[in-house]
């Protein structure tokens, strides 16, 4: 099984260890290798990602937090004449697939005896760690940009964890949660604690699985990332095990508001001076310095896959588009529909369309 190690100095994280970066160099930590995926080992009588639990390389006694996540419907429809697959990722407990991540790195954590945790999030990832914290029994606490949309707020609040308001762009958050955290607070990071991708890869299992194949390509809305890297992770180590002959081509989708990893992909390092954070309706994707940036763009060329942009005033429309097919989704997830259309004719097939978030989290306008 992987080890997790830091992967700027090598520094081995142990088991027991909660910091959320190498306290040596102040790098982030990443399995070593390819999770460990086994059809064998899928046990049906646990339910939704658990199943998967033996690729979860956590500790024997970690017992699951769980509030039913996964299994999410693989829905097909017809766009420009071919069938597209929607995966619908908003139907996971509290409304996006965060969830995934979440029950792995939360179980973790209440294994580990955690008597309170904080977050930074400009709303999904807020919510669900709110959930299976207070799911949990582990008090805790969330960061949130003051423009955060008042549902992912409320909901929030109402799970009954602390709820601080950050004034300013999405990143002061992310600032103000590490300072907490640098004074000995645990830092329950959807991004830095690696715990997550686990749960993140299940995505790319229950795709094969509903697919009875791999699919040709992945279309998801990136921000950070996570959930690309996930997945990609996951059709390694499908790969690996022998039931596919290649990953699918990743395709990563931002708003061009703020498009760091669609610039660095375009025009190289120097396209990222040109990048701002600026306002954008796909909150969610409005990330300026993706921590893994780099992973993502290496998971992105290796699938030969690619970084697509949305045009802010696209992503209204893409959401109407999608909420006429049935598909109520947030702005964020949205920015999907616009790449779909302008992609559909190069990718391979089976396209599968991932579908993050739920509507009912966003205030419209």
């Amino acid at each position: 099984m992987p080890k997790i190690v830091c992967i700027n100095c090598g520094r081995s994280r142990s088991i027991e260890e909660l910091n959320y970066h190498c306290p040596n160099c102040g790098g982030i930590f990443d399995y070593s290798s390819h999770f460990d995926f086994k059809l064998s080992s899928v046990d049906r009588s646990l339910d939704g990602i658990w199943r998967y639990k033996a690729s979860f390389d956590l500790p024997a006694g970690v017992r699951p937090v769980s509030l039913g996540e996964g299994n999410t419907p693989l829905v097909w429809d017809e766009v420009e004449g071919k069938k597209i697959a929607f995966k619908l990722e908003y139907l996971n407990p509290t409304g996006s697939y965060k969830d995934r991540g979440t029950t792995v790195l939360i179980s973790y954590l209440h294994w580990r005896g955690v008597e309170s945790a904080i977050e930074d999030s400009s709303g999904n990832a807020g919510a669900s760690f709110a959930a299976y914290a207070s799911r949990s029994g582990i008090p805790g606490r969330v960061y949130v940009p003051e423009a955060a949309s008042g549902p992912k707020r409320a909901q929030i609040e109402a799970y009954g964890v602390e709820l601080v308001r950050v004034p300013g762009p999405r990143s002061n958050a992310a600032d103000a949660v590490k300072r907490e955290a640098d004074s000995g607070a645990v830092y329950a990071s959807h991004v830095y604690q690696p715990f997550v991708f686990p749960g993140y890869a299940t995505t790319a299992y229950e795709i094969f699985e509903q697919l009875g194949a791999e699919p040709g390509a992945v279309i998801t809305p990136v921000g950070q990332g996570s959930l690309l890297l996930g997945m990609d992770l996951g059709y390694e180590a499908l790969q690996h095990a022998g039931l596919i002959s290649r990953k699918p081509q990743m395709v990563g989708v931002q708003a061009k508001a703020c498009a760091p990893l669609w610039a660095e992909a375009t025009y190289g390092t120097e396209g990222l001076s040109q990048v701002v954070e600026g306002e954008t309706i796909a909150e969610g994707i409005r990330i300026r310095n993706p921590l893994r940036g780099n992973q993502v763009l290496r998971a992105v060329e290796s699938s030969k896959g690619c970084l697509s942009v949305v045009d802010e005033a696209d992503i209204i429309p893409a959401r109407d588009a999608l909420a006429s097919r049935g598909f109520y989704v947030e702005p964020t997830s949205a920015v999907v529909w616009p790449a779909l259309l302008d992609l559909i004719k190069e990718l391979q097939d089976p396209i599968v369309v991932v579908l993050t978030g739920s509507g009912l989290k966003f205030n419209s306008p």
